[in-house]
């Protein structure tokens, strides 16, 4: 009888190791490294879901098929029929046997598992490669077309080509170049009509890409988001201070400042603006802290909270640019009173309404994000030295107290005058006695 429970036991057993094991090769299935395609975490799109949400187009498998992006479908096949025109391969065969064949790879960019079936994915990254291959140069070419008669339609429309979940792996598109050849030069031509169409998109100066790329350093791009934020880096300056600091984190690692430009400004710091250089390349000198200029409008938000969701999922170990120059800024502001004074010296220009709505979106944006905080630690260390300084605390006090207003300094300058008399006085007094 023993024997018995034993043998029932061991299968028991038995069945629950096959489940598990199912369930650790589904897993594995699943996961992939190269997974570059996420969706937004909950807790990121609870604070502003709008930002994610495509609004016009799907663009991959995670909205595919959502009714309210319905109509663009149409526009897509539209689109095909253009691209097959203008390249030297009009069978559309080819290009499905093309995608037939990295069909699995590119299921394996997206870290979410996918429940379409080949041949629609197939069918789903042949409309919407082309889709995007095609709008591009339509875009760069100035072509008439009804998606662009509308600014605002088109807007929205390039903003969903940016969203972290409307993305297609970037080699789909590579593929679909080099077999069409609707682009000369793909490495050179296609990278500058992304980055043209995207230019003004950074709420920073534009920035200048090079003129040449080789396919393999084009397919290590995830895709369009990803490129975009490759191509906005800090300057080798301020990577330089990065890397210094990277070195010595550990050595140097403490709780960073959080004053706000209005507790700044009574400390005695300066605020002022820097054009037409990198939006990352905030600098500190002479007790003033030098800040690029930054326009917000209303496809700001948008842009920056993917890009920052892209830094959160993508990277690891890497730097979070995006996410870190937020977090800075946010420590800058804390109400409306600290926007009016970065606008004030230049430094933010509101394009979207009061100062209150810029300070919601800045404190809005880091919530639920990580990083290291690295990027600007030598500014907020150059800072804290600053404010701590005997000498700039009595400076900063006396321009608080005696230059805020006109009749504070003309009260200041008459006690200057009365101290000087004073001391005229009393030293013709020690002359008259003597004589």
């Amino acid at each position: 009888m023993p024997m018995s429970s034993e043998v029932n036991s061991t299968a028991n057993e038995d069945c629950v190791t096959i489940d598990i094991n199912e369930m650790l090769t589904k897993l594995e299935s699943q996961v992939s490294s190269d997974s570059c395609i996420f969706k937004v975490p909950d807790e990121l799109r609870s604070v502003n879901e709008k930002a994610y949400e495509p609004q016009m187009i799907a663009i991959g498998p995670y909205h595919h098929g959502k009714a309210h992006l319905i109509a663009m479908e149409e526009h897509k096949i539209r689109y095909l029929q253009s691209f097959l025109r203008r390249g030297d391969k009009n069978d559309v065969s080819s290009y499905v046997q093309l995608l037939r064949r990295w069909e699995e790879s590119a299921r394996k960019c997206y870290a979410e598992p996918l429940h379409l079936s080949e041949d629609k994915f197939v069918a789903m990254m042949l409309l919407d490669g082309c889709f995007i291959i095609e709008f591009l140069c339509k875009l760069t070419e100035g072509e008439a077309d009804p998606l662009f008669r509308l600014n605002h339609k088109l807007t929205r429309l390039k903003l969903d080509l940016l969203l972290l979940e409307n993305q297609l792996p970037f080699f789909i598109l590579w593929e679909l170049l080099v077999m069409s050849n609707v682009i000369s030069k793909p490495g050179i031509n296609f990278i500058k009509m992304i980055l043209g169409a995207y230019k003004w998109y950074r709420p920073g100066p534009a920035y200048v890409p090079r003129l040449l790329y080789t396919s393999e350093e084009v397919k290590q791009f995830k895709n369009l988001l990803g490129l975009i934020h490759d191509h906005w880096q800090p300057s080798s300056k301020r990577m330089l201070a990065y890397s210094e600091r990277k070195r010595n984190e550990r050595k140097n690692e403490r709780k960073r400042s959080t004053r706000c430009a209005r507790e700044l400004k009574e400390a005695g710091i300066g605020f002022k603006s820097v054009k037409e250089c990198n939006m990352f390349d905030v600098e500190f000198e002479n007790g003033r802290i030098k800040i690029p200029e930054i326009r917000i409008v209303d496809k700001t938000e948008c842009v920056l909270r993917n890009l920052i969701a892209y830094e959160q999922l993508t990277y690891s170990r890497s730097p979070k640019y995006f996410t870190d120059y937020m977090i800075f800024m946010d420590s800058l502001i804390d109400s409306a009173k600290d926007v009016e004074i970065l606008c004030r010296q230049g430094i933010i220009e509101n394009r979207m309404g009061d100062d209150e709505t810029i300070a919601f979106l800045f404190n809005k944006m880091g919530q639920h994000v990580f990083c290291n905080r690295v990027l600007y630690a030598d500014i907020e260390d150059k800072v804290d030295k600053h404010c701590k300084r005997k000498w700039n605390l009595q400076m900063a006090k006396l321009r608080r107290d005696y230059f805020n207003s006109p009749w504070a300094f003309i009260s200041f300058l008459g006690a200057i005058i009365l101290l000087l008399l004073t001391g005229i006085q009393t030293v013709y007094s020690v002359l008259s006695y003597y004589k």
